[in-house]
């Protein structure tokens, strides 16, 4: 009997966990970018599941979410990186819609909700201040784009806050 490496590497292996679902090789054509901040991973779920009506997505997380697609000085290479490879996801994957999410807090919210990774970039902003240059940011990668297809997409940008009474709330950026 023959055994292909991928059968060798399985070869007495039993699954720790087994899904009832079924592999769908259909592409969701929806890429969502936002923070890898899991403190607001379930209620970004839950945003797109109930207000968008979306529950299949490619995802990008990262530190800073949409904010790592734009050059903040010293940045530059940062963000060059994540436009190609967010280009690449919209080619590859055929892409038609993308949804921007940043975070922090809402006017009157905690600043403990101000995004780790915009503080870290502007560490003499306040919360407001980066509330600000989050709106700034949205405007540049909606202006600029992800390469050759960006007349062609539907781009959304939203910003996750938390209220100072400890609640979520999801509000639109500008955008197109």
């Amino acid at each position: 009997m023959t055994t292909s490496a991928t059968d060798a590497s399985t070869a007495g292996v039993s699954p720790i966990y087994s899904l009832d679902s079924r592999w769908n090789s259909e592409r969701p054509h929806i890429l969502v970018m936002a923070c890898s901040d899991g403190r607001l991973q379930q209620n970004l779920d839950e945003f797109l599941a109930t207000h968008l009506n979306i529950t299949r997505y490619d995802r990008v997380y990262a530190p800073g979410g949409p904010g790592v697609l734009t050059s903040h000085g010293i940045e530059f290479l940062r963000s060059d990186q994540f436009r190609r490879e967010c280009d690449f996801l919209i080619r590859a994957h055929a892409i038609e819609e993308v949804i921007l999410v940043f975070h922090g807090p809402s006017a009157d919210g905690p600043a403990e909700a101000t995004c780790a990774d915009y503080g870290r970039i502007y560490p003499r902003m306040t919360p407001q201040e980066i509330r600000h240059q989050q709106e700034v940011d949205a405007a540049e990668i909606v202006q600029s784009g992800f390469g050759h297809r960006t007349s062609d997409l539907r781009i959304s940008v939203f910003r996750c806050e938390a209220t100072a009474a400890g609640g979520i709330q999801f509000v639109r950026l500008p955008g197109r």
